[in-house]
C-alpha cells in the first residue's frame, strides 16, 4: 500500500492535529505525538479514535 504524498500532507491526526506517517508494517498510519496507529482498509485511512490502536503495545 502506497499512500500519495499530497493526500499525507493533508491528513492530520484527529487527537492532536500532528502529522501522520506511514508506518513500518504500511497498512497504517502513525501519530508519533499521540503514539496512535490508523488503519488503512482498502487503501483509505480511517481516521477515527475508537479504531485507532496504541502504537508498540501501549494500553489506550
Amino acid at each position: 500500500m502506497k499512500i500519495d504524498r499530497r493526500l499525507l500532507d493533508l491528513l492530520a491526526c484527529p487527537a492532536c492535529k500532528g502529522p501522520l506517517l506511514p508506518c513500518a508494517e504500511q497498512s497504517a498510519l502513525c501519530c508519533s505525538r499521540c503514539r496512535l496507529r490508523f488503519p488503512v482498509r482498502d487503501g483509505i485511512p480511517v481516521l477515527l479514535l475508537e479504531d485507532a490502536e496504541p502504537l508498540d503495545g501501549e494500553s489506550k
